[in-house]
C-alpha cells in the first residue's frame, strides 16, 4: 500500500470499509483479529488498531469487552456523508470537530433568539417534545434532537453556519447515538435542551448562548467518556 497520500492507517480503514460494504458480511458478524487482519493486510496490529479505531468512531464496528469487534447495522443513507466528514478524521481531529461545533452551536443559538419567527417556535417545541416522548426509543430520540438543532441554525438566518451545520448531520447523529447509548438513557440531553428554547422564545441572545453552551459542554464531555470506554480490540 502506498502511504504517500494518506496514512497508512487511513488506507486499512478505507480497504475495511469496502469489505464491509460488499455484502459478504452481515451485521452482528465478528471480524478476524487484530493478528490475523494484520496478517492478511500485511500491516502492524497498531495500523489494524487504528483503522478499526476510526471505524468505531462513526458507529460502524462494536467492541465487546473480551469478546471481539461486531459489525454494526449499517445505515447506508447517511453512510456517504458520516464517510465524508469522519471516517480518517481519527480521535484527536473527531475532538477537534465537536470543539468546532461547539462554538458554530453557541453562536447559532444566540442568533436564533435574536432572528427567530413563529415557524422556527413552531417547529423547536416539536421536536422538543418529539425527544420528551421518545424516552427509550434512542433513534427516534436522534431523529428529533439533530432536527432541533439545525432548526435552531435555520432560525438564526445565516446559511454559511446553517450549512456547515446541516452537511455534519449524519456525523452528529452518529456521536449523540453513541452517548445516548453509552449512557442507556436521553433525559439528561433532553433537559439540556429546554433553558435553549425557553431563551430563544424569550428574545434573549445571551440566555440562548450560555444554555446552548452549556448542553455543548455536557454533551463533549458525554462523548469524550463514551470514546474513552472503547477498548481496543484484540
Amino acid at each position: 500500500m502506498d502511504a504517500n497520500f494518506e496514512p497508512l492507517p487511513a488506507q486499512v480503514a478505507r480497504l475495511l470499509l469496502d469489505y464491509l460494504l460488499a455484502g459478504n458480511i452481515s451485521p452482528g458478524t465478528r471480524l478476524p483479529s487484530e493478528r490475523r487482519l494484520a496478517e492478511e493486510l500485511g500491516v502492524g496490529r497498531s495500523v489494524v488498531r487504528e483503522a478499526l479505531k476510526s471505524l468505531g468512531l462513526l458507529g460502524l464496528i462494536e467492541v465487546r469487552q473480551g469478546d471481539g469487534t461486531y459489525v454494526k447495522q449499517l445505515e447506508s443513507q447517511l453512510l456517504p456523508k458520516v464517510i465524508e466528514w469522519g471516517l480518517l478524521l481519527g480521535e484527536r481531529r473527531t475532538l477537534d470537530l465537536v470543539e468546532a461545533r461547539q462554538h458554530l452551536e453557541v453562536i447559532t443559538a444566540q442568533l436564533a433568539a435574536a432572528r427567530r419567527d413563529e415557524s422556527d417556535l413552531v417547529a423547536l417545541q416539536e421536536a422538543l417534545q418529539g425527544m420528551q416522548a421518545a424516552e427509550g426509543d434512542i433513534e427516534t430520540f436522534v431523529s428529533y434532537d439533530v432536527a432541533f438543532h439545525l432548526r435552531v441554525a435555520e432560525a438564526a438566518g445565516n446559511t454559511v453556519l446553517s450549512a456547515v451545520l446541516t452537511n455534519i448531520q449524519s456525523l452528529l447523529r452518529v456521536w449523540i447515538t453513541r452517548v445516548i447509548t453509552d449512557a442507556g438513557r436521553s433525559t439528561p440531553s433532553y433537559l439540556e435542551h429546554v433553558p435553549v428554547y425557553d431563551a430563544i422564545v424569550n428574545r434573549n441572545p445571551a440566555a440562548a448562548g450560555a444554555a446552548m453552551q452549556a448542553h455543548m459542554d455536557a454533551a463533549a464531555r458525554r462523548l469524550r467518556n463514551a470514546l474513552e470506554k472503547q477498548e481496543e480490540p484484540t
